[in-house]
């Protein structure tokens, strides 16, 4: 039977379309191959070879003040380079370099020749010889990249870049190792297994490689019979070469692993598709010697100097941290001192932080942090010491290699340095006392004698002048010693004209300054009284002269006063972390449950000392979370102790015309009752359930059932669920039984009840009496032999 002849046209028509379509294919797939006499240079518009597709080029690209020689994606906006030949000489190619292929070729294969050369579309540059067999390829020896269809074959290495900029040697690397486990690790010396930041859990598995594929899935497969050991990234729904996607696997210069993938055409940007770690502080080593790192706002990581250490370059924080000033010689001239270690040197404490152990370190065994601080202050080699699983390591810097603790773990860690105190310095005289110990002891007594004599000139001198000039009281012979009379000048210039407000409170408003003295400068706070009852000269200064004479761990100090006209200002030591209600709920590092019981036995230790040991009697009237402050070493101290008696009836926080802080307000202020010390003790008591719960007083943004502290402690220990007022598993469950009942039996509301801050002192030192349980509130009958009053 004939055929139809339009059949036979279409099928004619048919044939020519795929033999054009076939022949178009392998001419688009035809290598281009460069000739081993072809050359580049940075001089001509011939810097580069290209691939078939104009995707890869193959020669010089910028990096620094020079030309480095690499492969990169060519039609991205910004180059991303995926491979570098020598990247680790010293100094970048000079301006104007020029390539050739015959030297490139027998730089990398100087045993076998070379003829010719290509850039596959697979970013793969390969050399061939006479044959045209393949005798090197890129893809062989990768740099911090591999790409698809590319592999990490068994024993070889990816080495990060240096920087996004800087594509030579950087600090981290991937090693596909030879028993089956892919692990990345810092790149220096002397790494051991502790220092691995990431693994594959594959070890126990022989010529284990890493294999991405062009779909986008990374494996971990065996060389030999190519089964999948385990799956990195699963592929993606489309093919990649169907769909022109492309994808790369770099270790980035901040040491983490990412899988890239991007669009040949329709974007022109990479995305990530997986990445070996969300945290970017995970890698070991990330910002250097003596610094650590700490997540900041989206998750950035943010390298920090540990305290007495100054980063090495600023700009590059990466290069980690060296101590500031000059090297400190912990050791003096009589170690055993101990005594004088303490005067010279404080330390500084950083939680949530590991280091590594160094050659030269040393563990003792010892069950809490701050009988470790004691301890590395008071040996004078201990620079650094870390607490952790209940051993005090003391540590030589350079640190290096930290890592944070995993809060998931249960694990802690304290690191303590040691730091020179900011007003202690070195006088020559003490430096050539070696001579001999009578010399010692003579220069001292000499320099006594001179003193005494100077300070007594001197108070001869005010006292004098206090009988001339009544409208500037000066200061008694025998409080030279306690305070000082400044002019409201001094102040002003301290201050820089009151520029720095620190708070305000019932008694006035707080500024920050400056002063200098003989032994260097000195932080204080200006406190400047405002609406003060007292007119006469006489009962202020009389004031202040009382003040003056406390002398206290817990009391906040008094350097001096100004009383100048209507000008009446106080000067105190500056306290660094603020307020008790900003350290509790504003800083960035909460107080752990030790501290915070040993800021409660402060604030107790000081209303003591106010209340019974003091030449007068002095009852605060305001004991509340914004009148207690901490200083640097994070020690409670009471303020404006002694300041009652100078305040206005209006002058308060309240509007009821008592004085006080609402919340925190003993029951006798309403009930027109005689003020006693108890009105403290009362006070006391809310504060330390604030302390121990963790929480304010009165908390609007909890139920309502809770919103009163008071209330809901008493209504917990009532019905025995005091669990239920923290959350923190650090907290010793106990101790906060025990210091709930003290707090409760503080805030009975009849004064006669409550016991006295000697007998709440004793109640938390002695752990081995128990406490009897307070009675409620509504009922005064309940005596027992805890009121001792």
């Amino acid at each position: 039977m004939a055929a139809n002849p339009i059949t036979v046209l279409f099928f004619l028509l048919i044939t020519q379309i795929l033999l054009f379509t076939i022949s178009t294919a392998q001419q688009n797939n035809t290598t281009k191959m460069i000739s081993l006499n072809s050359s580049i240079s940075t001089s001509t518009n011939n810097s580069y070879w290209l691939s078939n597709s104009g995707q890869f080029a193959f020669g010089f690209y910028k990096q620094g003040n020079g030309f480095a020689i690499g492969i990169w994606f060519d039609k991205l906006k910004e180059k991303t380079v995926i491979w570098t030949a020598n990247r680790d000489q010293q100094q970048p190619l000079p301006q104007s370099p020029t390539l050739a292929l015959n030297d490139f070729a027998n730089s990398v294969s100087p045993d076998q020749p070379a003829a010719s050369a290509s850039l596959l579309d697979s970013g793969n540059f390969v050399l061939y010889n006479s044959d045209s067999e393949p005798i090197w390829q890129s893809f062989k020896h990768p740099t911090d990249t591999i790409l698809s269809g590319q592999r990490l074959e068994t024993g070889k290495v990816l080495i990060s870049a240096d920087s996004n900029t800087n594509h030579s040697s950087g600090r981290f690397q991937v090693i596909m190792q030879t028993d089956g486990n892919l692990i990345l690790r810092p790149t220096s010396s002397g790494v051991l297994a502790y220092h691995t930041y990431w693994y594959s859990s594959t070890d126990g598995n022989q010529n284990t490689i890493l294999n991405l594929d062009f779909n986008g899935q990374l494996d971990l497969m065996n060389s030999t019979s190519k089964s999948i050991i385990k799956t990195i990234h699963a592929a993606d729904l489309l093919n990649g070469r169907i769909n022109n996607v492309t994808y790369r696997l770099t270790l980035d210069a901040d040491g983490i692993l990412r899988l890239y993938s991007h669009n040949l055409f329709n974007d022109n940007s990479w995305s990530i598709k997986w990445n070996s770690t969300n945290n970017r502080c995970a890698p070991t080593g990330l910002c250097g010697n003596n610094a650590y790192c700490d997540l900041i706002q989206n998750e950035e990581p943010n390298c920090i100097c540990l305290p007495g250490f100054d980063f090495i370059n600023q700009n590059q924080k990466s290069l980690g941290c060296e101590r500031n000033g000059t090297n400190i010689n912990y050791c003096t001239m009589d170690n055993s001192d101990n005594d004088h270690n303490t005067r010279m040197f404080s330390v500084k404490v950083l939680d949530g932080v590991l280091w590594e152990n160094g050659s030269n370190s040393s563990s003792v065994p010892i069950n809490n942090k701050f009988a470790c601080e004691k301890d590395c202050l008071d040996d004078c080699n201990c620079e650094i010491a870390l607490f952790a699983n209940n051993i005090c390591n003391k540590l030589l810097p350079p640190l290096r290699y930290s890592k944070a603790v995993d809060s998931q773990s249960g694990e802690t860690a304290t690191t303590i340095v040691k730091v020179r105190n900011e007003n202690y310095s070195d006088t020559p005289s003490l430096k050539e006392v070696k001579k001999g110990q009578a010399m010692h002891i003579l220069v001292i007594g000499i320099v006594c004698i001179v003193f005494s004599i100077i300070i007594l000139f001197i108070s001869m001198f005010l006292f004098w002048k206090s009988h001339f000039n009544s409208s500037k009281k000066a200061i008694f012979v025998d409080e030279v010693l306690a305070v000082r009379s400044f002019t409201y000048n001094e102040l002003e210039i301290a201050t820089k004209s009151f520029a720095q407000q620190l708070g305000k409170g019932s008694f006035g408003t707080v500024f920050k300054g400056n002063l200098r003295f003989p032994y260097g400068e000195r932080a204080i706070a200006v406190k400047r009284l405002e609406k003060v009852a007292v007119e006469g000269d006489v009962e202020f200064l009389n004031e202040m002269r009382s003040i003056g004479r406390t002398h206290h761990k817990n009391l906040v100090r008094l350097i001096g006063y100004c009383h100048e006209k209507s000008n009446k200002l106080l000067v105190y030591d500056y306290m660094s972390h603020g307020s008790l209600s900003k350290f509790l709920f504003k800083s960035d590092m909460k107080p752990h449950w030790d501290e915070r019981v040993r800021i409660a036995l402060g604030i107790a230790r000081g209303i003591r000392y106010l209340h019974e040991e003091c030449e007068n009697k002095i009852i605060h009237c305001d004991i509340n979370p914004n009148n207690i402050l901490i200083d640097e070493n994070r020690c409670a101290k009471i303020s404006d102790f002694g300041l009652a008696k100078l305040l206005m009836p209006d002058q308060t926080k309240t509007n009821t015309g008592i004085r006080g802080t609402r919340g925190f307000v003993a029951p006798e202020w309403h009930k027109g009752q005689p003020i006693t010390t108890k009105v403290d003790v009362y006070s006391f008591g809310i504060v330390l359930l604030v302390i121990i719960c963790c929480r304010p007083s009165v908390d609007a943004s909890v139920p309502e059932k809770e919103a009163i502290l008071v209330d809901w402690v008493d209504e917990c220990f009532r019905i025995n669920k005091l669990r239920i007022l923290f959350q923190d598993d650090e907290v010793d469950e106990v101790e906060f039984h025990r210091l709930v009942k003290i707090g409760l039996w503080c805030i009975q509301e009849d004064p006669t009840i409550r016991p006295t801050m000697k007998k709440v002192v004793s109640m938390f030192e002695d752990t081995l009496v128990d406490i009897p349980i307070p009675p409620c509130n509504d009922s005064s009958s309940y005596f027992l032999d805890i009121s001792d009053s």
